[in-house]
């Protein structure tokens, strides 16, 4: 007989990118965006380990330091979620395994996250508001802000 395996759903996914959008609101400086990224993986934790204990030790492991760009955090969401699914199913994969995924994909993200957006991103779309408000469109404002 086999071990029911368990998988995350569709809305598993969807849940866990709705709260990706709190997941600066735990920051703190000693371990950066940890609380929030454990906050984005507690429901599916919760879902994978009914056992007390294993569900303490996946939170744990999460709670490590962890900073990335917000807006490109969702790839290294993906990937240790998958990671987790497969642990909880029966997996040989260590916790140093999963947190050196986490921190081989932060830096790199971070490094690209930070001139796409802030670099790229924001002076293209305020060039753009700028020339909709000095042709009197009150939208400019709204679209640089």
């Amino acid at each position: 007989m086999s071990e029911k395996r368990i998988e995350l759903t569709k809305q598993d996914r969807i849940q866990i990118s709705l709260r990706m959008t709190m997941c600066q609101a735990g920051w703190n400086y000693e371990r950066m965006h940890n609380l929030g990224f454990s906050f984005v993986l507690a429901p599916v934790i919760r879902k994978l380990y009914p056992d007390k204990d294993d569900r303490s030790a996946a939170l744990k492991r999460h709670l490590e330091f962890f900073n990335s760009h917000p807006y490109v955090e969702a790839p290294i969401t993906g990937v240790v979620l998958a990671l987790e699914e497969e642990r909880a199913n029966g997996a040989d994969i260590q916790d140093q395994a999963i947190q050196g995924v986490k921190v081989g994909m932060m830096g790199p993200l971070a490094g690209v996250g930070d001139p796409v957006f802030w670099g790229t991103l924001r002076p293209v779309l305020g060039a753009f508001a700028a020339s909709l408000a000095l042709s009197g469109s009150f939208f400019g404002p709204i679209i640089f802000f």
